[in-house]
Parts: structure tokens; C-alpha cells; sequence
């Protein structure tokens, strides 16, 4: 008899096999007559696997002949007696007293071990004899997300071709069944045996018919709902079609025959071509094949004149050029005759006789002149003025070699050393292990301030917040590992990186300043942030939301644009958690372009990385990158994606075809909306797996577009030479931000400690005209925490 059913107990175990029966409201037992008490009792009805829809209980249903009492255990525990309703009957063929228990199940007890482990229940039934266990029913949440894993794509398909439509139904519980329509009406395969629905849900049409052209939807429901999908346009076209030839005609007048064809089997329709080729064919007919005509009278008339009229013409041609020679003769002997009285003397009118070498008095063109012609190419670029430039810049150079003053402290020169130092001390149970990621330092009273360069996190230590007279070795680090990564549930979203400082449990007279950055769109009517923090144990408890911050609480937030500044009298493992209140909540998403560095292949990839807008994350992308080789190729853009439940989509365009190809099958690549939404993937990215036609190629432009479906979208125009600049991430870009990672007292701090001073005292005292510290936090819209910001708020 198990030790949990106290209930039982108070009747009397010994009262209750001795055939006694509780009363009041201990009524789940019951006496077995003496002929039946060596009955194992036997399940008439088991509970069954069951889902809570929305918020309505479910009902487990037990019942047993013979049985004494029935309880039920639900997760290994015994479900109180009160929460069980019982009923007996005999069963009148028997004799055999039945009874039966049912319970019933909330969502809220199902939610308690969400993500632990499934929640089922069992039922024991007793008799004098023994106990049996029934089968255990398990209990799930119904649901049915909104977006489509796949959705059907429109076609143009030709007639009596295969047709297939892809559809990947939403994530639910149970799984959503399929079904498909075509302009509204649901295509049934048992009717239509040249269709079939396939076991992975795609639809299937053997031999395209006219009358399978129409809108295409696929529908998913279950318990919970019923989605439908985008709808897909079908277009079946017919190609027109060559009749046969028809036969040769009779032979003709001109001795030609000819034949004729129509294009109506098929004729052309729905946007299908025309028929190809010739539609009237002729021949030459042959010599026997040519009607044979006879030559009248008249016709002989005629060819004998025509043959008279050209043998005159002829006779008449010879007399003219005869006639013309003889008086050319006669002219050439006139002149000879002449020229015995003009010797010796030549008229000015006369040209001279052309020399034997008279060609080398032509001008020649001049080969040594020169034309300039512009070499480059006639597209138009894009400006570059504005480019992100990996080579030049202030943000490249070198760290300054200058040293800072420490006033009444000490920096760590071994961040190793110091933590293998401070490993040794039992309180120190969150010590950091990642020092490229971590900062460390030793303060005291003078305060200071720690960074992790180009991640946008530090830790401001105001003077007097160490205790005078403490030392204390302070550090700070972004967490990456898995096994810390926030439980988070329903529209909960990670909207900044998990921080942690310590060593936990010091005392501080005053709040510390923890800034980092945030992704959410700074608007707080769209959202409830809570900041969460790890406890001793490793789990996470809520410490503060903001808008709702009590004077008396050790926290507070001040949320600006892109930063959060965390006021916090207790160090520790700190994160921000949004959770939407509506659609309109946006994260900002950094999308990043890299490529190879070097390209020796037809292939060349282009990843695309879809990360939040938090510098701690781009970091250890540029980091990641450089130990591929890959290189930034356009400046990264930020994209608001809203918790609207759509996916995000990703594609590439104008491409020069005569160059370039995609490899992508698909019109785009996609990233489902909740691996994005949830934050627990640090970063994303999709790669475009190009080819280019030629070795030779090295120029690419292209279009690459990211969007939300129904939200926001960016994109890259990209133009660049693939074999130029193939260096990889330099390693100069990630030391950007020059800021030291520990500062030790004044010189920590962007406001002198004299000037400090004088503004608190003199915005400290009341002033009658308003111009005081309550004005200034009034102002700010930080009246709530003024008295705090004007002691703590020393940058």
C-alpha cells in the first residue's frame, strides 16, 4: 500500500480490510461481500490520452469490478481524495459491485511541468486480494500555429503533365490533418482517381487536364483550429497541335501541286503556343505530269516577228560601231600630222608626264599618332562614399600605447591568473571561465569601471559604493554557454546578452551601473520587460518590470534607444526578457553579409546572417568569420521583425545571366518566426551557394533581399570583384572600440570628481524657481528614481 494515501489512513487500513466502509467525505472505499473477496479487481475502462483545448478541462474516466477503492496518480503523485467524484453500480449479471472515479485536469496543472517532462495519470484500483495499475493516459496542450512550414507555389504546367503541389502543414498538437481545395472545394482522391494526396501531405495530379486549372489551397486543422495556406494559381495550357497533311492536288497550270495542314489537333488555349512549322506545302509537278498545250496560228505570227524585229537591231548595231572606228582613224592621223611643226616646244596646258616612282609622293598617314579610348566598363556603379571600408578609417587604427593612472587601486596585468586565483574562494560560485569575453579588475572605495571592449557592456562603480576600508576583485563577463540560456515561453523573447558580474553577495553602499545593449524597439506600450536574475540554485526568478519599479526595490532600468542602463545594489547573473503585448512589439534584427575571402572554384557562397542588434553578438560573428576567412562585403542593415508570426524570408536577384547562376531551387530561403522570435539562437544565417560560368568571372552584382512576410524588408544592392581584396575579417576591426577594459578611480570616470561634487550640491538644494535635481529628473521622466540617479549617476 503505497505511504502517500493518507486519506486511507484515516479510516483505518485494518478497518478497511476487515470489510469496514469510511463515511463522510472519505467515501472512495468500499466492502467486497465474502464470495468475491479473492478478486484481483479488473479495469472495465482505462483513461485515455486526452488535449486541453484553450483553457477547458479534461475529464479522466476509471472504472473497476470488483474494487474496494480507486485513486488516481498523476506524475507520481496521488491526486487528493476531494478532486475524486465517485460512483458504484452492480452489474446485474454479476453481482459484481463496480466502481468508477473520474477526475478532471486543468491547464494550469499541465503547465507547472511544461518542457520537464509530459504530464499522464494512472489509475490503482484495490481489492482484499491486491492492486492493478491501468495504462497511463498522457495530457497535452492542444494547439496550431499560424505559419505554413511550407506553402504551395503556383505553376504553368502543360496538358497531361505532372503536376505536384508542396505543402507542409503548421507545428501542433495533436498533428494537424490535410486536406486540399481547389477554388474552394475540397478535392476528395476516392472520386477523382487521377489525383493523390501523398504521406508527407503534398498533392499529387498524374496528367494535367484543362479542368484542373484553378486556385489551389491547402487547409490544416485539428482540434484547436484550422489554418489555411496562401492560395496557388494551376495553369494548364494546351501547345497547338499538326493535323495530318492532306493529299496532294491535281497538278496545276504552272505544273505545281500542293497540300495543307491546320493546327487544331490540339488547338491553341490558355496561354499555350502556336503550331510550329509550314501549314501549305507545293511540288514541281514532273514533265508527264504537265498539261501539254498547242500553239495556234497566231502565236507562230508572233515569234516570227520578234525573231525579224532583233536580227535588224543587230545589222543596225555592227554599221554604227563600223563607222565609228573609221572616224577615230582618221582623227589620230590629223594629230601625228600636227606635231612636225610644234617639236621642241610644249604648251604651259600640258601636264607632265607622270614619273616612275611618283607613289612615294602620296601622303601617308601618320602611325605614330596615338587615340585615347576609355577602357572601363559603361554600367553605372554604385557610390561608395558611404561603404563600410575594412581597410581605411579611424575605426581600424591600432590601440593607443598610453597608460592610465590608477589612484588607490590595482589592475590584474594575468586575467588568467586571476581567475584561478579567485577560483579558490568558496563564495565565488559563478566564476567566469571565458576571458577573451570577461574583465577584471580591483577596486575600492574611488570606484572605477569595467569593459568588454566592442560588446557594449560595462560596469560603472560610483565612489563610496565599495565600502572604504574594502578591497574587492571585481568581474564582468557575457555568458554564451548553453546550460545558461533563459527558460522562455508563450510571445517571451531574449532582448539583450546574458551578463554577469560579481563576485555575488558583496555589499555596496550604492547602486552599480550595468549598461548593455538591447534589440527591442525602446517602445514600452508595446511590451513588458521584466529583468531576470540567477538565483544560487542556477534558476531564474523575475526582480523587476519595468514601469512598475518600487523605490524599495534594489533595481532599476532606464531604457534608452539602443542601450539599457541597470541600476543594482546586487551583482549577479543579469538578462532582459521581453514579452509582447501586441503585434505592433518589434525586435531590431542586424543582418550581416560575409563571403569567401578567397574563391579558387566555379562555386561562391554569400552567407547572411540574421542576428539581434546587440554588439556582443556581431562581435563573436566577426569573430567566428575571421577563423573561416570569410570577409564583410556590404555594411549591415537593421530590419524591425514584429511578433506577427511570420516567418522571415531571404532571396536573390538580378544576377547576369550570362555569368552568374543561383543554386537555389526554390524562389527563397526562409527561417521559421519563432526561431528567430525566441532569442535562444545567438545568430542565424542562410547561405546563397552561387556559380559563376567561368574562371574568368570575378565581377558579380546582384539584388539580395530580406523580408518579413507582411512587415519590413532591406536590401543589399552588391557590386564588387570577387579576386580583389581577398584578405579575410582583419583583426584590427574587432579592437574598435578603444575604451580600456579596467579603470581604476578618477581617471575612470568622464566628469572630474571636483565637478561632480559642485553640480550635486548645487542642484541638491530646493530651488524656489525649480531649477534643482527634482526639475532634472522631472524632465528626464525619471522623478521616481531621482535621489538614487543623483548619488549613483556619476559618469
Amino acid at each position: 500500500m503505497p505511504s502517500l494515501l493518507g486519506p486511507f489512513v484515516r479510516c483505518g487500513l485494518v478497518l478497511l480490510f476487515a470489510g469496514f466502509t469510511c463515511t463522510g467525505s472519505e467515501h472512495a472505499t468500499a466492502t467486497l461481500p465474502a464470495a468475491f473477496s479473492d478478486l484481483l479487481p479488473h479495469f472495465l475502462v482505462e483513461p485515455e490520452d486526452e488535449f486541453i483545448v484553450k483553457n477547458k478541462p479534461v475529464t479522466l474516466t476509471c472504472r473497476s469490478s470488483p474494487a474496494t477503492q480507486i485513486y488516481f496518480k498523476c506524475n507520481g503523485e496521488w491526486v487528493h481524495q476531494d478532486d475524486h467524484l465517485i460512483e458504484r453500480t452492480v452489474d446485474p449479471a454479476t453481482a459484481l459491485p463496480i466502481m468508477q472515479v473520474t477526475i478532471d485536469i486543468t491547464r494550469q496543472q499541465v503547465e507547472k511541468i511544461f518542457g520537464l517532462d509530459e504530464y499522464w495519470c494512472q489509475c490503482v484500483a484495490w481489492s482484499t486480494t491486491g492492486t492493478q495499475k491501468s495504462q497511463k493516459a498522457y495530457i497535452r496542450i492542444a494547439y496550431l500555429r499560424k505559419n505554413f512550414e511550407e506553402e504551395p507555389q503556383g505553376k504553368e504546367v502543360a496538358l497531361d503533365q505532372e503536376v505536384l503541389l508542396r505543402c507542409h502543414p503548421p507545428e501542433g498538437v495533436p498533428q494537424a490533418e490535410v486536406e486540399w481545395q481547389r477554388n474552394e472545394d475540397v478535392i476528395t482522391p476516392a472520386s477523382d482517381p487521377n489525383v493523390f494526396i501523398t504521406t508527407d501531405y503534398n498533392l499529387v495530379i498524374k496528367k494535367a487536364r484543362l479542368a484542373d486549372t484553378g486556385n489551389y489551397t491547402c487547409v490544416a486543422k485539428n482540434i484547436v483550429a484550422r489554418r489555411k495556406s496562401t492560395s496557388a494559381t494551376v495553369l494548364v495550357y494546351v501547345d497547338g497541335g499538326w493535323s495530318e497533311w492532306s493529299k496532294w492536288s491535281a497538278c496545276g497550270a504552272d505544273c505545281s501541286m500542293w497540300r495543307s495542314r491546320e493546327c487544331t489537333q490540339p488547338s491553341p488555349g490558355t496561354g499555350g503556343k502556336d503550331c510550329q512549322g509550314l501549314d501549305l506545302q507545293s511540288l514541281n509537278c514532273t514533265s508527264e505530269q504537265c498539261p501539254q498545250t498547242v500553239s495556234g496560228a497566231e502565236d507562230v505570227a508572233l515569234y516570227v516577228g520578234m525573231v525579224a524585229v532583233a536580227l535588224c537591231l543587230t545589222l543596225l548595231l555592227i554599221v554604227v560601231v563600223l563607222v565609228y572606228r573609221r572616224k577615230k582613224e582618221d582623227l589620230d592621223a590629223d594629230v601625228a600630222d600636227s606635231s612636225i611643226l610644234t617639236t621642241g616646244f610644249q604648251p604651259m596646258g600640258i601636264k607632265p608626264s607622270k614619273p616612275e616612282n611618283s607613289h612615294l609622293l602620296t601622303i601617308q598617314p601618320d602611325l605614330t599618332t596615338t587615340t585615347t579610348s576609355y577602357q572601363g566598363t559603361l554600367r553605372s556603379r554604385h557610390d561608395t562614399t558611404g561603404k563600410f571600408s575594412m581597410t581605411n578609417g579611424p575605426l581600424l587604427d591600432p590601440l593607443p600605447n598610453g597608460s592610465h593612472t590608477l589612484h588607490n587601486g590595482k589592475l590584474n596585468s594575468d586575467p588568467a591568473e586571476f581567475v584561478s586565483r579567485l577560483s579558490t574562494q568558496s563564495y565565488f560560485k559563478t566564476l567566469p571561465r571565458d576571458v577573451a569575453n570577461s574583465s577584471y579588475g580591483t577596486f575600492n572605495f574611488l570606484g572605477g569601471r569595467l569593459t568588454i571592449p566592442s560588446t557594449g557592456i560595462s560596469l560603472l562603480i560610483p565612489p563610496e559604493a565599495i565600502p572604504r576600508g574594502k578591497i574587492y576583485e571585481i568581474y564582468l563577463t557575457v555568458q554564451r554557454k548553453e546550460d545558461l540560456r533563459l527558460p522562455l515561453a508563450g510571445c517571451q523573447t531574449l532582448l539583450s546578452p546574458v551578463v554577469s558580474c560579481g563576485p555575488p553577495g558583496v555589499v555596496l553602499s550604492r547602486p552599480v551601473i550595468l549598461s548593455m545593449d538591447h534589440c527591442s524597439d525602446a517602445c514600452l506600450d508595446n511590451w513588458a520587460i521584466r529583468l531576470k536574475k540567477q538565483n544560487y540554485e542556477g534558476t531564474w526568478e523575475d526582480v523587476l518590470l519595468m514601469g512598475e519599479e518600487l523605490v524599495s526595490e534594489p533595481y532599476y532600468c532606464q531604457l534608452e534607444a539602443e542601450t539599457c542602463r541597470l541600476f543594482s545594489e546586487q551583482l549577479g547573473t543579469l538578462a532582459l526578457v521581453g514579452e509582447s503585448l501586441h503585434m505592433g512589439a518589434a525586435k531590431r534584427l542586424r543582418l550581416v553579409l560575409f563571403s569567401d575571402a578567397y574563391c579558387s572554384t566555379l562555386e561562391y557562397n554569400i552567407r547572411v546572417y540574421c542576428m539581434d542588434d546587440t554588439q556582443d553578438v556581431f562581435k563573436e560573428v566577426m569573430q567566428m568569420e575571421r577563423q573561416l576567412g570569410g570577409r564583410l562585403i556590404d555594411e549591415p542593415h537593421v530590419l524591425l521583425f514584429k511578433d506577427s508570426y511570420h516567418n522571415l524570408r531571404l532571396s536573390i536577384h538580378d544576377m547576369p545571366q550570362a555569368h552568374w547562376r543561383s543554386k537555389l531551387l526554390a524562389g527563397y530561403q526562409e527561417i521559421p518566426f519563432y526561431h528567430i522570435w525566441n532569442g535562444s539562437q545567438r545568430y542565424l544565417h542562410c547561405t546563397f551557394t552561387l556559380e559563376r560560368l567561368s574562371l574568368s568571372t570575378c565581377e558579380l552584382t546582384c539584388q539580395l533581399c530580406v523580408w518579413q512576410v507582411e512587415g519590413e524588408g532591406q536590401s543589399f544592392s552588391l557590386d564588387f570583384n570577387i579576386a580583389k581584396d581577398t584578405r579575410a575579417v582583419d583583426s584590427e576591426f574587432l579592437l574598435m572600440d578603444s575604451t580600456a577594459a579596467a579603470l581604476a578611480g578618477p581617471s575612470a570616470f568622464q566628469i572630474p570628481y571636483l565637478i561632480r561634487q559642485k553640480i550635486c550640491s548645487s542642484l541638491d538644494a530646493p530651488c524656489p524657481n525649480g531649477a534643482d535635481w527634482r526639475m532634472l529628473a522631472q524632465r528626464l521622466k525619471l522623478e521616481r528614481r531621482s535621489k538614487r540617479l543623483c548619488l549613483s549617476h556619476t559618469r
